[in-house]
C-alpha cells in the first residue's frame, strides 16, 4: 500500500513483535553479561534475579519468534525473505560497494526499498541467517538449559551441558553484534532516525 510517496511496509503485528523482540533481547544481553563476568560485590544485579529475568524473557523471545515465524508463513511478509540465489555474488558486491564508498558520496542507493523488495542483499541474507538459523539454535540450547535432564550428559568426554551452554553463549554473542550492527545502519535513510519512525509508524 502506497499513498503520497509513502509505503506501508510494517503492519501492526510486525510492529508489536518487533518492540517486544527488541526489549526482550537487550534483557538478554544485559543479564546475559551480568551471568557470565560478574563477580561476587561487582554484580550489575544480583545473580539469582539475573538467572530470573533472564529465564523470563527467553520465554517471551521464544514465544515472540514462534509469532514471527507463523506471521511470516501466512502473511505476504514472507516475499521479502525469499532467496534468489542467481545473481547474489554481484547484488552483495553492488550493495557492499555503496556502504563503503557509494553512500559517502550521495550515490543513490542501488537496491533503494519499494512495495517489493524491503531488504538490500545484504539485509535480507543477514536477517534470513540470524532469524532462521541463530535465533532457533539459541531457543533450542536455551529450553535445554531451562530443563538439563534433555541434554546428553556427555559428548567427546565433555560435559553435554557445558557445551549447550558454551554454544549457546556464542550464538548470544554474534546476535549481539548482529543488534550493534543493525542499530548503526538503521541510521542510514533521509535522516537517522527516518528508520527508527518507520517502525513506529508502519510508513516508510
Amino acid at each position: 500500500m502506497t499513498t503520497e510517496g509513502k509505503i506501508y511496509l510494517y503492519p501492526v503485528w510486525l510492529r508489536i513483535w518487533h518492540a517486544i523482540n527488541a526489549l526482550g533481547i537487550l534483557v538478554l544481553i544485559y543479564t546475559g553479561l551480568n551471568m557470565q563476568f560478574a563477580k561476587p560485590g561487582f554484580e550489575l544485579i544480583r545473580f539469582d534475579l539475573a538467572v530470573t529475568l533472564h529465564n523470563y524473557a527467553g520465554i517471551i523471545v521464544s514465544i515472540s519468534y514462534l509469532i514471527f515465524f507463523i506471521g511470516n508463513m501466512v502473511t505476504s511478509n514472507k516475499k521479502y525473505y525469499r532467496i534468489k540465489p542467481k545473481g547474489l555474488r554481484k547484488r552483495l558486491f553492488k550493495q557492499a560497494r555503496y556502504y563503503v564508498y557509494g553512500m559517502f558520496k550521495n550515490e543513490e542507493p542501488p537496491y533503494p526499498i519499494s512495495e517489493k523488495r524491503k531488504f538490500n542483499p545484504i539485509q535480507k541474507y543477514t536477517y534470513v541467517a540470524v532469524m532462521y538459523l541463530l535465533v532457533p539454535v539459541i531457543i533450542i540450547t536455551g529450553i535445554a538449559l531451562l530443563f538439563p535432564e534433555l541434554i546428553i550428559e556427555e559428548a567427546y568426554n565433555m560435559s553435554g551441558i557445558f557445551l549447550t551452554a558454551l554454544l549457546h553463549a556464542i550464538i548470544g554473542f554474534f546476535i549481539s553484534i548482529f543488534l550493534i550492527i543493525h542499530l548503526y545502519f538503521a541510521t542510514i535513510g533521509k535522516k537517522p532516525i527516518s528508520n527508527f519512525i518507520s517502525i513506529v509508524t508502519g510508513w516508510h
